[in-house]
């Protein structure tokens, strides 16, 4: 098992790096000058070239490139060409605030989903089964950001009953978990759980379809063993999967909600990155893609590592 461990652990390393490079390139491979974000656009020449050497963009891309990646190994993510703040500080309070709206996205779409699948594969063929399944395909279905904005029109505008914008009435330094900053929560959290509650139903559903046909279910039944028993027994052989799923969710909540948070204004990372291909600002860019790009990764090790763990029938080689 150690071997294992220590094995995946090391893949992950050349991929790490590989993303470091596309997170680099693919930023400087976009159109426009970063320093434009910096200087007027009738800037002197010797100016806009002094400015150029200070941030080091003179240089060629490799050297930008180890320079930029020797820093980054140090905990130096650079500093914004639009404010002159450290990135890491205003990556840091954007994390946590992106990190808080999946967490809780992601526990509502695993509760739901999971809910959802189970009745619909206990009814399966029946009405009930009909039901859950088109509320999963409409879930995954729906555009974020329509959903967000009419969750705003509705709740946040006719109804005024939830704030529409924001992440508190102080903003996200001061939150606290108390309806006064969850109640800031709630749109934008019920709006990410859409699509991980769809996908995690018809999951849900089809891995218990397929285990109430296996012979194990069967027997437990002819034994006389009590449902809420079974289901147990069920629950135990479906969590790999389930859990699979959901982790890989988690991460596509935290690098795919750029369009919720800017809905809603949540301080997010997405909002983050969302000012930040505005303004050109490219080691907000860099930085930003690249701690969620690693948080990706992390996330799939982690992923992987469960899944060996819960379920033996896994081949550790």
């Amino acid at each position: 098992m150690i071997i294992y461990f220590l094995r995946r652990v090391l893949y992950a390393v050349p991929i790490a790096l590989a993303v470091s490079v596309l997170c680099f390139m693919l930023v400087h491979l976009a159109p426009g000058d970063p320093i434009n974000a910096i200087v007027p656009p009738d800037a002197p020449e010797d100016v806009v070239l002094q400015v150029k050497h200070e941030y080091g963009l003179d240089k060629p891309l490799p050297v930008q490139f180890g320079i930029w990646l020797v820093h980054v190994v140090h905990g130096d993510l650079g500093r914004s060409l639009a404010t002159g703040q450290p990135v890491s500080d205003e990556l840091s309070v954007a994390v946590v605030n992106t990190f808080r709206l999946a967490a809780v996205a992601a526990l509502l779409g695993f509760l739901l989903g999971s809910v959802l699948g189970g009745i619909a594969a206990m009814y399966r063929g029946t009405w009930i089964d009909r039901s859950v399944v088109g509320v999963a395909v409409a879930g995954v279905s729906l555009p974020h950001y329509w959903l967000g904005m009419v969750l705003v029109v509705v709740f946040g505008v006719m109804l005024n009953a939830l704030p529409a914008m924001g992440a508190g009435p102080g903003g996200s330094s001061d939150w606290a978990w108390d309806w006064v900053h969850l109640q800031y929560l709630v749109l934008p959290a019920v709006t990410l759980a859409a699509i991980p509650m769809g996908i995690i139903t018809r999951t849900v559903r089809s891995i218990v379809i397929e285990l109430l046909s296996q012979d194990f279910v069967t027997t437990l039944r002819g034994k006389g063993m009590r449902s809420r028993t079974l289901l147990r027994h069920i629950a135990k052989n479906a969590a790999p999967g389930v859990s699979a799923v959901m982790g890989l969710q988690l991460g596509y909540l935290m690098g795919g909600s750029i369009l919720v948070e800017t809905v809603f204004a949540w301080p997010g990372t997405g909002f983050l990155l969302d000012n930040a291909i505005f303004q050109r600002d490219i080691p907000v860019l860099q930085g930003t893609i690249l701690v969620l790009a690693l948080f990706f990764v992390a996330l799939n090790l982690i992923v992987d590592l469960l899944q060996a763990v819960l379920d033996p029938r896994i081949k550790r080689s």
